[in-house]
């Protein structure tokens, strides 16, 4: 059973549609790791524009999913969090391995490296059927009063 399902992500994020990239998140470990999946469908908004005749989820959308999925995490985990927004603060060492198309369920994993304070640093591994998608090193800071 999910541990967050869709319409309560709205209890974690401030993203709604069209820019909430999550469905549901499976699994949540305080302060260690969290795991969402997203289902993607061939009527996702972004396809018609990229590309109308190969669609392929943008690397930069799969990149946003894990943060949001990291934002999560934050917000579960702490209620220093809890109705903050999270913002980007780095993205590192990101590598895109693998395209993501209609039919595919993109699995969003991320890891606790560092946590102090407002600052959160997470690694971060998308994929499908065990496959990476992309992997990267996102750093977030909980923005403040």
């Amino acid at each position: 059973m999910p541990v967050i399902e869709h319409h309560e992500l709205r209890d974690y994020l401030p993203h709604r549609h069209p820019f909430l990239l999550i469905d549901r998140i499976v699994e949540v470990v305080p302060f260690e790791r969290a795991v969402g999946v997203k289902n993607i469908t061939g009527s996702e908004y972004f396809f018609p524009g990229h590309f109308p005749e190969k669609p392929v989820m943008p690397g930069v959308l799969m990149v946003e999913a894990l943060a949001q999925t990291a934002c999560v995490l934050a917000t579960s985990s702490t209620d220093d969090a809890k109705g903050k927004i999270i913002y980007f603060a780095a993205i590192d060492n990101c590598r895109f391995k693998r395209q993501v198309v209609p039919g595919d369920q993109l699995r969003l994993e991320v890891t606790v490296d560092k946590q102090k304070k407002r600052l959160w640093k997470v690694r971060g591994i998308a994929s499908v059927n065990g496959e990476v998608a992309v992997e990267a090193d996102l750093t977030a800071m909980v923005a403040g009063e």
